[in-house]
């Protein structure tokens, strides 16, 4: 019975993390029409929320601190890491929109996407087993890593108008980080409740390295479909493609098919 319990638990973890994986392609790197104009109508509350449902539907973020309390037993360790890469992500986060410090959010995504392999690849001591090597500092490059994934969550917000006043632009950013740090406590919750259910199981072990090569693996394909959507933006003519956000491309194509269908019956 518990070893069916563990199998299931594994199945809705990684149910999830396919759900999050396709719905994330419906936005296309943006945030939603109806959030964008639901901040401009809120206050500083609209902020926090949105940035707890960002990090909550973050699967890169979710995914790289997944891997890097899947091994942490001890709760001062998991508040120790947790924090590292909380200050790491809150100072580019903050510094970087109110700076207006912008780069291409494809290619930072395809940074995070390595950072997933990364801890995918240091918890199975890849360093020492196939590189023969010490891995680097842990706290460091979790701090690196966070520092990065507050990055990408700046390129987000700097979508938004945040308003003329600095003083209210700064809140706004504040509030944010505020939502995306409840999300992540959220989030993490979450994780221990499943890794203190796997832990209990005589497969642990088996379903540790699974579930590692698992994030190897799909911080490979967060990469790939990065890379993707940084070729067309940067060949728009080749590609033929005059938006980044191609997949609404192809939904505006497929509402013109619908309109001209309707159209020739009318006639």
């Amino acid at each position: 019975m518990k070893q069916s319990g563990i199998l299931f638990t594994g199945k809705i973890f990684f149910s999830i993390v396919a759900m999050l994986l396709f719905s994330s392609l419906l936005y296309a790197h943006g945030i939603s029409e109806a959030d964008k104009q639901a901040m401009l109508d809120g206050g500083n509350l609209r902020y926090i929320w949105l940035g707890a449902t960002h990090m909550l539907t973050g699967y890169d973020h979710l995914l790289f601190l997944f891997g890097v309390i899947f091994f942490l037993k001890n709760p001062k360790d998991v508040i120790k890491f947790v924090t590292i890469f909380t200050i790491g992500h809150s100072i580019t986060l903050i510094f970087a929109t109110f700076l207006g410090i912008k780069a291409n959010y494809y290619l930072i995504d395809a940074v995070i996407a390595i950072s997933v392999m990364y801890k995918g690849f240091d918890n199975i001591k890849g360093f020492e087993n196939y590189i023969g090597i010490k891995a680097p500092n842990l706290m460091l490059m979790v701090l690196v890593f966070g520092l990065i994934h507050g990055f990408g969550l700046s390129t987000r917000l700097q979508q938004l108008p945040l308003g003329d006043n600095n003083f209210d632009i700064l809140m706004r950013i504040i509030s944010f980080n505020v939502g995306v740090e409840l999300g992540q406590i959220v989030a993490l919750i979450a994780m221990l409740i499943v890794l203190n259910i796997l832990r209990k199981s005589d497969a642990y072990e088996r379903l540790s390295k699974v579930a590692n090569h698992g994030l190897m693996l799909v911080g490979f394909m967060l990469l790939l479909m990065q890379l993707h959507g940084y070729i067309h933006v940067k060949n728009q003519e080749e590609f033929g493609f005059n938006s980044d956000e191609h997949v609404h491309v192809h939904i505006q194509m497929d509402a013109q098919k619908q309109n001209s269908y309707k159209h020739d019956n009318l006639e």
